[in-house]
């Protein structure tokens, strides 16, 4: 109850007798052992300080739970694409076949992710931005959806024309850091890229002759794997933050070295200044990475996803940027808020419209 002792020492005479109300209706539950979500008491405010009416308070307490059983689901549903992609690339893995090609690289992609992306062994025909940890929610710039099929078969024939040939182990290392990062820069489909480059990799490798890839590595390290391909094609020359390769040669000299190279994720993370760069519409970037008028990197990812397809559902946006459905939500009515977004038409036909 001491979430309502403000507004009924302090409040105004409305906001006092909200606050009493929402104190018994939310007391009579404790008769049954039962007590309110934090999400309840935050709506609550809301109606007390009149933000809300009590029909709004209503209908996002429905759909809270409607969307908290549609996340359940979620779970249920990654849980189960961990499942089956792991069968598959154990599998794929097992196979004594490998072809240095586009086409194998693509058919990597099918195999893992059939019948769980519509999309699986697909070219996106989209561009795509992801909020990254290691970036402090920046994103990569990612190849073009035009020609991605072309930048594609380029790394390839760049790749087979090289030679490998008087190099030492650390020098092809870092050859192949080079390589594996460009050809995850491109990105070429909507989702499970860094898994296809690193089976792709690991056949790779074997092929070049390094039979005893410690695959372990991809599994207990598979998350600094990834920040390391971020880091390796991100670069912001005004907060002093460059492109760098020796996190990924990290990775590669214990994998194909057994060397011991501490792979901790938190050594990826940029430590960006945050200086103040002036907009053309006169706003300053705040330290959290948000410009005045309440607009942040997310609100401008989620608006160029609109842009591109204004019939985007919010489940897309969350695989496309990598952030919990939830969080997209929340930033979806803070950008109708600000009268920045709207929607017109119903939630499954209708489109957004960028105001």
């Amino acid at each position: 109850m001491q979430n309502f002792d403000e507004y009924i020492r302090q409040g105004e005479p409305s906001q006092k007798e909200k606050a009493q109300i929402w104190q018994t209706a939310i007391g009579l539950q404790d008769v049954d052992g039962l007590k309110p979500s934090e999400y309840l008491l935050e709506t609550a405010k809301e109606h007390i300080e009149d933000k809300i009416t009590i029909d709004d308070v209503k209908y996002r307490i429905e759909n809270y739970y409607k969307q908290l059983l549609s996340r359940e689901n979620d779970e249920k549903e990654r849980t189960e694409e961990a499942d089956k992609v792991s069968a598959r690339i154990a599998e794929m893995l097992s196979e004594e076949t490998f072809s240095f090609s586009p086409v194998e690289y693509i058919e990597i992609h099918r195999r893992l992710f059939t019948g769980i992306y519509k999309f699986a062994g697909k070219i996106r025909d989209y561009n795509i931005a992801k909020s990254e940890w290691a970036l402090d929610g920046d994103t990569v710039l990612y190849a073009s959806s035009k020609r991605l099929k072309e930048t594609l078969e380029y790394d390839f024939k760049e790749e087979k024309a090289f030679s490998y040939k008087g190099l030492t182990t650390e020098q092809i290392i870092e050859h192949l850091a080079h390589f594996v990062a460009y050809l995850w820069q491109i990105h070429i489909f909507g989702e499970g890229n860094t898994r296809t480059t690193a089976v792709f990799l690991i056949k790779y490798l074997r092929k070049l002759g390094f039979k005893n890839v410690n695959n372990d590595l991809f599994a207990k390290h598979s998350l600094y794997f990834r920040n390391a391909l971020v880091r390796a094609n991100y670069e912001d020359l005004y907060k002093g933050i460059y492109k760098t390769d020796k996190y990924l040669i990290q990775f590669l000299s214990n994998l194909l070295l057994s060397e011991n190279n501490d792979l901790r994720n938190r050594y990826l993370h940029v430590k960006s200044e945050n200086v103040p760069i002036n907009t053309q519409n006169g706003g300053v970037n705040t330290p959290n990475g948000g410009v005045n008028g309440g607009v942040n990197l997310l609100h401008k990812m989620i608006i160029d996803l609109m842009h591109q397809n204004p019939h985007i559902s919010v489940v897309e946006i969350a695989n496309q940027t990598g952030k919990p459905r939830r969080t997209i939500e929340n930033n979806v009515k803070k950008l109708k808020e600000l009268h920045i977004i709207t929607r017109i038409g119903s939630d499954k036909t209708g489109e957004w419209k960028i105001v």
